[in-house]
């Protein structure tokens, strides 16, 4: 009989309510003191608990306001009015040294700064560019104001101009004219979200500033116009606004990390043009006043909290309030697509590998030898292809890869390895072949299948040095999705069939020595993509089309290394986009052909979630 000591387990942690994925994600909005006057179209700066609300409006729109309110974190207080009132104003600085600049008295767009010194408003050097619906950011000494609507109202900005608490000067442009932005943090660490091109979109883009000029900073789920936010470009929080289909506001609230937006707790209440506290932190923010359908006074507080349970994967716990065991776990079914960071330059019929937050797409139609590099959220244009190709492979990682044959006016054979700077070229593969599959690391891959001219099965290992020609697929094919770790395993999905323009919905797996038939895929296709990366155990394809033309596919399917499920669709069913992922949990999608050719990115994400234990 065994011993006591013999038994072996594991604590089981009791909690009174679930993890959360950060202290962000357990963050929500609570009631403030509601402003003595309600009114949108308002100005904020400073923090959750010491915030000025300036000026503004209540429609009609001539009713114009030059009031200003502090906030202690409880209660709202008047203090000097500034001299000129206006509405689509912009604001920086703290309660007891803050700046109001530009916006619209109704007449005209207004390029007025005015300064504050915690008693009375003082007018001092105006804008550079008159305009309203600007943005602000910073402090009373170094602040920042952008985009926004100049006179006569038909374009929108892209300057930036930066106060040194005298002047305006002009700093780095907008990557595009815009108006009505979120504006948030420091000077030199400012994110702007959302806002509306002219003439008329709203965006999800997000940008940030470092003091010098903007770069990408990823997309938000939610489109926002005077949506407003909190904290700085490395951790902001972003909330409200006006979307195309919310004629009174949204109450989306959105995070980001540096990398990534994630959606936490939503306001209590849909409004935008809000005063918010722009100097604040994403785990400690303002919202007050603004339009909710009407004008309105009420205040909102977001307040993350300090200490938290982290939800980790596979962590099992006992939940005391719903008196059940619970594990964190991903489940491929409740993944999602979402809108990454454009290409730089729309392709097709091109190559990708890599991870999510590290891809690389290169080759294709009409730029055959552009590279781009993919950190998460942006596309860079890096060092291109000695040949340019369209119709090519490759597998490997932002630091070492393979582009492999193609064509150009004819199929080639060439290989270019990678080198995360420089492409070189190498060993050329033992027959000129487009539209393989690949699948591998750089010193360990396999090619198979393609068109030399006619569609084959052949199929060749890599090992770094030299190719090694290596047992036929056993269905000839070519343009199937791939994934795989090593020239010792990897699958191959779909494809279009020797007698095309019909496609496979058939799957085979690679050992190390043989390929095996497994279960077909639930829609038959070619010319999609895969988490390239992935190993045989997991894998995830997506998108294609039943022939280089028409129909075009969304469908996304897991494997589980037994049989393929449908899951959540592309936004934008294409085909020939470069692909890159490392799971069924993360894959990315970038480019491709739809009705014309696509620069949109998409990015697959599996959230963690607390889902209940079941004994049977």
């Amino acid at each position: 009989m065994s011993e006591y000591k013999g038994i072996r387990g594991w604590k089981v942690q009791t909690v009174s309510t679930d993890p959360a994925a950060s202290g962000l994600a357990g963050g929500s909005w609570a009631s403030g003191g509601d402003l003595n006057t309600a009114r949108s179209e308002l100005a904020g700066t400073g923090t959750q608990t010491a915030a000025l609300a300036i000026a503004g409006s209540n429609p009609p729109v001539s009713a114009l306001y030059a009031i200003v309110e502090d906030y202690n974190g409880t209660a709202w207080t008047e203090v000097g009015d500034i001299n000129t009132a206006r509405r689509v104003l912009a604001g920086a600085g703290t309660t007891t040294a803050a700046l109001v600049f530009a916006g619209y008295d109704n007449t005209a767009a207004l390029a007025i700064t005015e300064l504050y010194n915690g008693t009375s408003w003082t007018e001092v050097n105006d804008l550079s560019n008159a305009a309203y619906n600007r943005a602000g950011s910073g402090t009373q000494t170094a602040a920042l104001a952008f985009g926004g609507t100049p006179p006569p109202g038909t374009s929108f900005l892209t300057a930036t101009e930066q106060f040194n608490g005298t002047s305006w000067t002009a700093g780095g442009s907008l990557p595009q004219g815009l108006q009505d932005m979120g504006g948030m943090g420091p000077q030199t660490a400012t994110l702007s979200v959302g806002g509306e091109t002219y003439p008329g979109t709203v965006i999800t883009a997000a940008y940030q500033y470092n003091g010098t000029s903007w770069s990408g900073a990823g997309t938000a789920s939610t489109p926002r116009r005077a949506g407003r936010g909190s904290g700085t470009s490395t951790s902001g929080l972003a909330f409200g606004g006006r979307n195309p289909g919310a004629a009174n506001g949204t109450s989306t609230t959105e995070f980001w990390n540096g990398s990534a937006w994630t959606e936490v707790a939503d306001l209590s209440t849909a409004k935008y043009a809000m005063a918010s506290s722009q100097l604040g932190s994403s785990s400690s923010a303002l919202s007050a006043g603004g339009w909710a359908p009407t004008a309105t006074a009420s205040t909102e507080e977001f307040t993350a909290p300090s200490v938290f349970q982290q939800l980790n994967l596979g962590q099992v716990y006992y939940n005391s309030t719903s008196n059940a065991f619970k594990v964190t776990q991903q489940s491929v079914s409740s993944g999602t697509w979402a809108s990454g960071g454009s290409l730089n330059t729309g392709r097709y019929s091109m190559s990708g590998f890599g991870t999510q937050t590290a891809g690389l797409a290169f080759g294709g139609i009409p730029s055959p030898t552009f590279t781009e590099l993919y950190n998460g959220s942006a596309w860079t244009e890096v060092n291109d292809l000695n040949t340019g190709r369209n119709a090519l492979s490759g597998f490997g990682t932002t630091t070492a890869g393979l582009a492999i044959g193609g064509e150009t006016t004819a199929n080639i054979s060439n290989v270019e390895s990678w080198d995360g700077t420089n492409w070189t070229e190498i060993t050329d593969i033992p027959a000129a072949t487009r539209s393989m599959s690949a699948f591998g690391i750089q010193t360990s891959g396999i090619i198979a299948g393609g068109k030399v001219p006619s569609v084959t099965g052949n199929a060749y290992s890599w090992n770094g040095t030299s190719w090694t020609a290596i047992s036929s697929l056993g269905q000839s094919r070519s343009d199937a999705m791939a994934s795989g770790t090593s020239s010792s395993n990897g699958i191959l999905a779909g494809g279009e069939t020797p007698a095309g323009p019909t496609t496979y919905a058939n799957t085979e797996s690679w050992n190390g020595s043989a390929w095996t038939e497994l279960n077909d895929l639930n829609q038959a296709r070619a010319y999609g993509g895969s988490s390239t990366n992935s190993p045989n155990g997991e894998t995830l394809v997506f998108g294609g089309s039943t022939s280089a033309t028409v129909p075009l596919y969304a469908n996304t399917e897991s494997w589980n290394g037994t049989s393929w499920t449908e899951v959540n669709d592309l936004a934008t069913a294409r085909r020939s986009a470069a692909r890159a992922g490392a799971s069924t949990s993360s894959a990315l999608y970038a480019g491709g052909y739809s009705t014309a050719v696509q620069s949109v990115t998409e990015e697959w994400t599996v959230p963690i979630t607390n889902s209940t234990l079941t004994v049977s």
